[in-house]
């Protein structure tokens, strides 16, 4: 195994769907449920938009992209880690993924503090 700062996104994520394979539906629920919840509220993300990296529109395809994935490929996310791996972490979409990841680790209803431990160390070397 290579040593994790020579991981690229690609490998980091199919190392945790690895790991934790029972934990991946609930992840891509949380995945999709912020891509919803982000394009019911486009409207005030726009006006209070403040990310000096992206502008809102490359955001926002982001969150497309990112949902019409999940809905695609569905239940076989769940099942191959190198499906999810290519199809979430590839490129500038890996951005967006990692974020949705980061908020899932801070939130209350997820009681596996395990994931949360191997998101920080995978995502935030």
């Amino acid at each position: 195994m290579k040593p994790l700062t020579s991981l690229n996104n690609i490998q980091r994520a199919r190392l945790l769907h690895e790991l934790f394979p029972s934990e991946v539906p609930a992840l891509l629920e949380f995945v999709k449920t912020m891509c919803q919840s982000f394009k019911e509220r486009e409207n005030v993300h726009r006006i209070t938009w403040e990310s000096s990296l992206f502008e809102f529109d490359f955001w926002l395809s982001f969150v497309n992209e990112t949902e019409r994935k999940i809905e695609q490929y569905g239940n076989k996310l769940n099942k191959s880690s190198s499906l999810f791996a290519n199809q979430l972490f590839d490129g500038y979409l890996a951005i967006y993924v990692i974020d949705c990841l980061s908020v899932y680790t801070t939130m209350k209803e997820n009681p596996n503090r395990k994931i949360n431990l191997a998101i920080d160390l995978l995502f935030n070397p």
